[in-house]
């Protein structure tokens, strides 16, 4: 079928070994028939691509396969794809027999079960999803489809058309929910059916596997692929491509007419416990506030049409039993990984099926499709597991496993741009950096204004050229000095957007997104620069490669201060986000391929551009442009559900937060920023002796468990009290542990309660201690409780089930607890 190979990259176990060998051990197809369709392969196509997200191709060609890579609409010939499409028939009818017995396929991962049916040429529907069924025979699956199969209600459909639930549901086939794919051709192919006329599956022995499926519906001239995917780690996920096409068998009409693509997004059930609804909300500053409510009848819908992930993005949306929390209550939550603007829903319909679901959200004439032409979307990540915390351990396992992952130790970061702003001064510049390299500072960023006419946020976006005003010589002073002190350099940009007051804008302002001869929306004095045209990714491509080249960078700052408002490319006008955000991958991806060895994050007027289409490009993301402590424990807390500490920036900022003007301690501000991407962004000339010396105890202290913190799983402990929060890091072994206890508010009672620590070994003993610095918190009583003076022995199920009593601390303080494993 005419879409390009899967783009994932080989599938790897959670400790990151390699590829397991392909196979049929654990994966049951229950009575095949020698005739189905069904193939057992571990020849799939595996290949690296342009990586997640949506591109349009064409089957035939190297024009076809450049256009892939590019991610561009291609044509290809009529006659190959009437010989393609005449195959794709044929192949059907040749493989296409039933079996007496539905077939049945079940995955399984590291807890997690994943059962389709493939019967009756259908695309593949999934009748469980959810905890480990443990070794399934194919005559109990068989038994299992037909204890699954429900009697037709009264006043419907009189038979039943799917069993489960389609991960791309269908109208025609009698859904009443959201269709999977929504689009017409003049009117006409809006209700499209698809019979499958192939089936690859791919087993792994108890590590997963793949299913991808490919469908045809001849009459409105479409096909369809659709790709299933369980991972080691038990994360699940699914993407589909929709392809147009021609035929003699076909009729001539409207075929002549591009098919719009509307939507495309896939489903996966939930069952009935399922009774409750979570997903985040937020806004610039204080992004990934926590939401609930209640599972009912109808449709909770998340449209995201900001052209970047956005503030207020769900990050995940979950389902889970009544209660659910982070140890406990089953949960089943989504992510899409698409950067741009995307669809996030959850239904339950009058039959009481529920669904999560999502895809890319596309604009009103985004994408269509001549004959030959192909729409791949995003992939849809689905994680099950025990609370918030197994859901979370799911996608940190598998970011973790990626071969691209950072496995060198995070390094200590200091930006300027808080100490500075856009006053570049190199002499202060050095003196920053001293003051930096003496805390024990690993890599230097320089922040925005070293580039032309760049003195405040009106002017010089798009003029990439290092201002000989400011940086006479160029940035190689303040860069050899920088080494000298033994620190990386890194450098802050924001590629994609312009100032109207800029030598760029006023050359070519028909580089601009926008619409006809209405004046573009301004957001923080920008525009946006359309990426989809060549000569505007060829102009960022060369600028950047230029600078990377000319200077010893190891680190970009990739920052995208605004909304994609009113997008359209010129000079059509057509909505443009969808090719927008396919060119900033390409950008990214072909950065990385001339400059292997430069990291690079991923800041979006702070956390805005956070999701696991932008993390196969970057090595790191900024959480947030607040750095207040207090803001950054929820922020923080609720970043962590989708990405491990590693990837997340998190900064020790001045004793007067900028962007909150609360005051806060070196020790909350310290201990809070530890449990991440620790970093400083403070003016250290400012300082006191007093200050750099404790702040060099905290790097000193992040140096040393930052192997355990960026290994380790994510603990955090169910929330009695609103006014204080315990989270932590435990080792993989089991052996060592970090916890902190954060005094958020005042709390309502005198004495405090007792807290659990989470996540440990219940059957070893434990030391438990408190770690410094992060020992000297404010009390609010006059002695300390007993066990911090010398610490306590217990073992992990007292902890876990007992807890020790907590200080009385001050609001806006923490405490720092260390727990290691005694060993005879």
């Amino acid at each position: 079928m005419p879409l390009p190979p899967a783009d994932s990259a080989p599938l790897v176990p959670a400790d990151g070994s390699g590829p397991e060998t392909a196979g049929t051990t654990e994966a049951a197809v229950a009575d095949a028939p020698e005739t189905s369709e069904i193939v057992v392969s571990s020849e799939f196509d595996e290949s690296p691509a342009s990586g997640p997200g949506p591109v349009a191709s064409s089957p035939t060609s190297d024009a076809a396969d450049a256009a892939v890579s590019a991610g561009t609409v291609a044509p290809a010939s009529p006659a190959a794809l009437t010989e393609a499409a005449e195959a794709t028939e044929s192949a059907g009818a040749v493989l296409g027999a039933s079996s007496p017995v539905a077939p049945l396929v079940h995955l399984r991962a590291a807890g997690v079960s994943l059962v389709l049916d493939i019967a009756d040429r259908r695309l593949p529907s999934v009748l469980h999803w959810g905890a480990d069924l443990g070794t399934v025979s194919a005559e109990m699956l068989a038994e299992l489809c037909r204890a699954s199969t429900p009697a037709p209600a009264l006043n419907d459909l009189d038979e039943i058309q799917v069993i489960g639930v389609d991960v791309l549901p269908e109208h025609a086939a009698g859904w009443r929910g959201r269709p999977g794919l929504t689009g017409q051709r003049d009117g006409r192919g809006w209700s499209p059916l698809f019979e499958r006329t192939a089936l690859d599956v791919e087993t792994r022995p108890a590590n997963g596997g793949r299913v991808v499926a490919d469908g045809l519906d001849a009459e409105n001239g479409l096909t369809i692929r659709v790709e299933i995917e369980l991972l080691p780690t038990g994360l699940l996920r699914q993407r589909a491509g929709v392809t147009a096409i021609a035929s003699p068998s076909l009729p001539a009409q409207p075929l002549g007419t591009p098919y719009a693509v509307d939507g495309l997004a896939l489903a996966l059930p939930v069952p009935p416990v399922a009774t409750e609804l979570f997903d985040l909300a937020g806004r610039w500053g204080r992004e990934r506030a926590p939401q609930r409510a209640p599972f009912v009848v109808g449709s909770h819908t998340r449209e995201n049409r900001r052209g970047r992930t956005g503030a207020d993005a769900p990050l995940i949306l979950a389902a889970g039993t009544e209660g659910f929390d982070f140890r406990s209550g089953e949960v089943w939550a989504v992510h899409v990984a698409w950067s741009g603007n995307h669809l996030t829903y959850a239904e339950r319909l009058a039959d009481g099926t529920a669904v999560l679901g999502g895809g890319e959200l596309l604009a009103a004439g985004e994408v269509r499709l001549a004959a030959g032409e192909s729409y791949l979307g995003p992939w849809l990540y689905a994680a099950y597991g025990v609370g918030f915390d197994g859901v979370a351990a799911r996608f940190h396992e598998h970011l973790r496993s990626r071969p691209h992952h950072p496995h060198s130790p995070r390094p200590v970061v200091l930006n300027t741009w808080e100490a500075v702003y856009f006053d570049h001064d190199l002499d202060r510049l050095v003196e920053l950096a001293r003051r930096g390299a003496e805390a024990g500072v690993e890599r230097y960023v320089l922040d925005d204004g070293w580039f032309r006419h760049r003195r405040n946020s009106r002017a010089g976006l798009g003029d990439w050229y290092v201002d000989p005003d400011v940086w006479p010589d160029g940035l190689n002073p303040l860069i050899e000095q920088v080494r000298a002190l033994g620190m990386e350099f890194g450098l802050w940009f924001e590629p994609e957007m312009v100032n109207p007051d800029s030598d760029l804008a006023r050359a070519h302002p028909d580089w601009i997104l926008g619409i006809g001869d209405r004046p573009p929306l301004l957001s923080r004095n920008q525009l946006v620069l359309d990426l989809g045209n060549p000569e505007v990714f060829d102009y960022l491509l060369e600028r950047l490669d230029s600078l990377l080249s000319e200077y010893d960078i190891s680190y970009v700052k990739w920052d995208h201060n605004r909304d994609l408002v009113d997008a359209g490319r010129p000079p059509t006008g057509r909505a443009g986000v969808h090719q927008q955000t396919l060119a900033v991958y390409r950008l990214l991806d072909e950065l990385r391929s001339r400059h292997p060895d430069v990291e690079i994050e991923s800041c979006s007027s702070g956390g805005l551009r956070i999701d696991l289409g932008i993390l196969e490009r970057t090595d790191r993301v900024w959480g947030s442009d607040v750095i207040d402590p207090l803001e950054r424990q929820q922020i923080q807390r609720w970043t962590s559900q989708l990405l491990p500490p590693e990837l997340v920036g998190s900064h020790v900022g001045a004793p007067r937060s900028h962007t909150t003007a609360r005051t806060h301690s070196l020790s909350f501000r310290a201990g809070t920023a530890l449990f991440g991407s620790f970093g400083i962004e403070w003016n250290l000339t400012s300082a006191s002796a007093q200050e750099l010396a404790e702040l060099a105890e905290w790097v000193a202290l992040y140096k040393r468990v930052r192997q355990l913190l960026h290994t380790g799983t994510l603990v955090r402990a169910e929330q009695h009290d609103p006014s204080f929060a315990v989270h932590g890091v435990v080792a993989r072994d089991g052996g060592d542990a970090l916890f902190a206890l954060v005094q958020l508010a005042t709390p309502l009672t005198s004495i405090p309660g007792s807290i659990r620590l989470p996540g440990l070994d219940p059957e070893r003993d434990y030391d438990v201690s408190v770690q410094p610095p992060g020992d000297r918190p404010s009390l609010r009583q006059s002695s300390t409780t007993p066990w911090i003076e010398g610490g306590v022995r217990l073992t992990g199920r007292v902890l876990d089930h007992v807890g020790l009593r907590a200080p009385a601390l001050h609001p806006e303080q923490l405490l720092l607890i260390r727990v290691r494993a005694v060993t005879s």
